[in-house]
């Protein structure tokens, strides 16, 4: 919340070929050297978002655990030109899907894009793929996500996931009718 008790929203959500798009841009207190190594190496990725194994170089493929949703997925990178853009395209394992209420197994491209401001770094995060049905709980998560970086990078703790994902969905289900 802000401090006058509206809900900061960092997202956008649209529409393309036929899918939904994620967009959250925020602003984070850091050089792009630094966000982009929390953004990229393993063990500072694991403390804001999920633990990712395998070969981390373009062309790669990877696993990845994400705790908070438990959710396994397989990828692979795409684009990585350091220090301003990364692309991957992952999908949920079956297993992953079968033990979740979420949606059947989808590829999805993530593309996080890097931009200096200053002593500050600007981070948009893209997602495409997204079913649309489903858009504005990825939209939530996706801010929780960005909204944990902020946290790990300034030492402070993360928001109550629970109440601040009641908080947000509200308002992404809002933009979410809007594109439907």
């Amino acid at each position: 919340m802000t401090s006058n008790g509206a809900t900061r929203v960092l997202g956008r959500l649209a529409v393309a070929d036929g899918a939904g798009v994620v967009r959250i841009e925020d602003r984070y207190d850091t050089d792009i050297d630094d966000l982009w190594s929390a953004v990229t190496e393993p063990d500072r990725v694991a403390r804001w978002y999920g633990k990712v194994d395998g070969d981390l170089r373009l062309g790669g493929a990877f696993t990845l655990y994400v705790a908070s949703a438990d959710l396994h997925s397989t990828g692979r990178i795409e684009v990585c030109e350091p220090p301003r853009s990364l692309r991957v395209t992952t999908r949920e394992t079956d297993e992953s899907a079968q033990r979740g209420n979420g949606p059947a197994p989808f590829e999805k491209t993530i593309e996080a894009t890097l931009t200096p401001d200053g002593a500050q770094t600007i981070l948009a995060i893209e997602v495409r793929g997204v079913p649309l049905d489903k858009i504005e709980y990825f939209g939530t998560g996706w801010q929780i996500h960005a909204e944990n970086l902020a946290a790990y990078l300034t030492g402070s703790e993360s928001a109550d996931t629970e109440s601040h994902w009641a908080e947000l969905v509200t308002a992404y289900q809002a933009m979410s009718a809007a594109i439907r």
